[in-house]
């Protein structure tokens, strides 16, 4: 058997919509190949404080690009909701005979480069010390048990070259982890069904006219997640497939949206 994982995006706002069928299903997946979750916090996080729903723990950088205001606080509230959400997975897979273990994206994973310094707050640009960066490299020999029957949980921090831990975006984390592993197919699991391009679904599209859609159209969490899937793309993954169905059926392209390079 192959050790090229299976790379799969699991928002943190869908995990509790996950059904029991579902988790059967990905199980099944995972005795034949390995797994790589990688988690999304958000709804977690809003869950633990009331404070990360007001609109004040959110910025834009100069460029109109949205971040979560990271300081060493918002880091250690991650790793804590991330541990609960451990716990409620591998409950899931040990009992479908699923081994799993849970991987810090900063210990040895991810590298994040300088990140932005200068945002907007009060209508005004200023500088800003946020815990964020940019995904640089992945080093994939952090992942030193990637076999059939195990799943790694990715929280996806990073480490940049100061040494410090700072936040990444999930689904451009998943992407250079795909990447990194040799990952024929990156699924990005969310809460609605297919992408949707003025009102209709897509069932496939290119890689191209995903991109400008993004950047003429998509808004909030599926304009990230196209960021995303180009990235992919670029590091030498073969498509990208975006839905909520089960992982075997988008694998299977019966349902959801599939990116491809041409």
């Amino acid at each position: 058997m192959s050790n090229i994982p299976t790379v799969v995006k699991l928002g943190g706002s869908c995990l509790d919509d996950m059904s029991q069928a579902w988790w059967d299903d990905l199980a099944q997946h995972g005795r034949s190949h390995p797994l790589v979750l990688v988690h999304g916090w958000s709804k977690p996080l809003k869950q633990l404080s009331s404070r990360y729903s007001e609109p004040s723990a959110i910025l834009r950088d100069r460029y109109g690009n949205q971040s979560r205001w990271t300081t060493p606080e918002v880091i250690a509230d991650i790793k804590t909701v991330s541990e609960t959400m451990a716990e409620q997975v591998f409950v899931r897979l040990e009992k479908r005979g699923i081994t799993a273990e849970r991987l810090l994206g900063s210990d040895g994973l991810v590298q994040a480069g300088e990140g932005e310094r200068w945002w907007w707050r009060d209508k005004q640009l200023v500088e800003l010390d946020n815990l964020v960066g940019p995904i640089t490299d992945v080093d994939p020999t952090a992942l030193k048990n990637l076999q059939a029957g195990h799943c790694y949980l990715v929280t996806p921090l990073a480490r940049n070259s100061a040494g410090q831990e700072v936040n990444t975006d999930a689904d451009r984390a998943a992407a250079a982890i795909a990447g990194a592993t040799r990952a024929t197919s990156l699924t990005l699991v969310t809460d609605v069904a297919h992408l949707l391009i003025d009102g209709e679904p897509v069932r496939r599209i290119t890689a191209r006219a995903a991109a400008d859609f993004r950047d003429r159209g998509a808004t909030g969490g599926m304009r990230k997640k196209l960021r995303a899937a180009g990235e992919a793309l670029d590091r030498g993954v073969d498509r990208v497939i975006i839905g909520s169905a089960p992982v075997s059926e988008l694998l299977a392209e019966t349902t959801g949206t599939v990116i491809t390079r041409t």
